[in-house]
């Protein structure tokens, strides 16, 4: 099985057919081409067999959880960078919380109408970063990884080793919410021992020196970057 991305492809998984159609009928008509399946199990095979640009997952499903399936998904290489949303009636905070720890790129409650879904679908795909080699460019941000540089409207800024990889760690992912916990590990790694305020004095000073507000508080979660 190759594992390129279909880049137009969506799988929904949800148990209620409904929504299923629903959700179906608005993204195939957005452009879309769209994978349902009823329950954790398919889910995971269909993701196998078809490789999506993004996974759509409600978290209560037979066979395995939303959560499972997530964190299943995320163990394989070929899913590392795939797009996953959890669309789920539970909407209390510890729960988003644990969609977001298994590996989600956004978390949306429902009720949401089906033309709400495809405008924040259709903003998830856009904010995927153009790459090519080391050079990782999001709208007029551009970050080469392999010489440390950042130009921000062809303006090139001067940033901290820490700040740079920071930076590049949240832009990876645009919009996705990057756990406290996440930061550190991927940052600083584990050998070192730094608090949370390591975290937010990097944030600041790479807010100012952007001069913009790209970067997003998610409160007693962590950070994220959205245009």
């Amino acid at each position: 099985m190759s594992s390129e991305k279909n880049s137009r492809t969506i799988l929904i998984a949800d148990d209620e057919p409904d929504i299923l159609e629903i959700l179906s009928f608005n993204l195939e008509d957005e452009g879309y081409d769209v994978i349902t399946a009823t329950n954790g199990n398919q889910a995971i095979e269909l993701a196998k067999a078809s490789t999506p640009a993004l996974v759509i997952l409600d978290v209560m499903m037979p066979g395995k959880t939303g959560f499972e399936v997530c964190k299943i998904l995320r163990t394989l290489p070929e899913f590392a960078n795939t797009l996953i949303i959890f669309l789920t009636a539970l909407n209390d905070d510890p729960t988003e919380i644990k969609g977001l720890e298994s590996g989600a790129d956004d978390y949306i409650t429902k009720p949401i109408s089906p033309k709400v879904l495809r405008s924040r679908v259709n903003a998830l795909f856009r904010r995927v970063p153009r790459e090519s080699d080391n050079v990782m460019q999001v709208g007029d941000l551009k970050i080469d990884r392999e010489k440390y540089i950042v130009t921000l409207d062809e303006e090139e800024i001067v940033l901290a080793r820490k700040e740079f990889e920071l930076l590049a760690l949240l832009t990876s992912k645009p919009s996705k919410v990057f756990l406290r916990s996440e930061i550190l590990n991927k940052v600083w790694g584990t050998d070192v021992i730094v608090g949370d305020r390591t975290i937010d004095v990097h944030i600041r000073k790479i807010r100012q020196k952007l001069k913009k507000d790209y970067i997003t508080t998610v409160k007693g979660v962590g950070y994220k970057f959205q245009l």
